[in-house]
């Protein structure tokens, strides 16, 4: 039988029902302590009514959940979804890193229960997002837990790492169009086709800029709905 740590290492996350539900968080911007970086949770204003979807967001190597706040808040204030951006322990996140899920994961892990003490969280609108190697880690986890998250946005990733699959979640893919970096789109179609390959919908965007751009994310968000 194979223990939760060696599932964790391949990307399955293990969460418990809370033992005790506390009172739900006010509108704004959180700060949660992990064992490694502090991450962010965003309550939109007004929170819609019952369970409450929510979006984890990770950030692309080097950078800091606060990017990915810029990237999605305006969508998650528009929708009423809960944002979580975590923190990597490291440069960029472990599997991306070198394949195997370990410190960041564990993070996510408790983050998720976290949050679940402190919202009822709707089963049917957990997504999962990411920029740049953040977009590959939020393919390789929501593929692995495709039974917890329903939706996966992906801008701009390189590959997917390592793990299980489970569940059959919705894909977005967005990707930079470049002739002169023809790397970047390409490696967008392959994951793409292969994904497609394996039973999944997916749907992708090509643009023209480096950077996501705003409709691009706008876009993606109509998947939370």
């Amino acid at each position: 039988m194979r223990t939760i740590a060696s599932q964790l290492s391949r990307g399955v996350l293990d969460l418990q029902p809370p033992l005790r539900v506390h009172a739900p968080l006010r509108p704004g911007l959180h700060q949660l302590a992990t064992s490694t970086r502090p991450a962010l949770l965003y309550v939109p204003n007004p929170r819609l009514p019952g369970p409450q979807p929510l979006l984890v967001a990770f950030h692309e190597a080097g950078g800091a959940p606060h990017d990915m706040l810029a990237l999605l808040r305006l969508e998650a204030e528009r929708r009423g979804v809960l944002l979580l951006a975590p923190a990597a322990a490291r440069q960029t996140w472990d599997a991306v890193r070198d394949g195997t899920y370990g410190p960041d994961a564990a993070a996510l892990q408790r983050l998720l229960n976290t949050v679940h003490v402190h919202f009822p969280i709707d089963p049917d609108r957990i997504a999962i997002a990411g920029s740049c190697d953040g977009a590959s880690y939020a393919l390789g986890l929501g593929l692995a837990n495709g039974d917890l998250f329903t939706r996966i946005l992906a801008y701009s990733p390189d590959h997917i790492p390592p793990g299980l699959r489970a569940g059959r979640p919705t894909v977005f893919i967005s990707h930079w169009r470049h002739d002169r970096v023809p790397s970047a789109a390409a490696a967008g179609r392959r994951i793409v086709t292969a994904l497609e390959d394996d039973g999944y919908h997916v749907d992708l965007i090509e643009h023209p800029h480096a950077r996501t751009p705003s409709e691009v994310v706008t876009t993606s968000a109509e998947l939370l709905d």
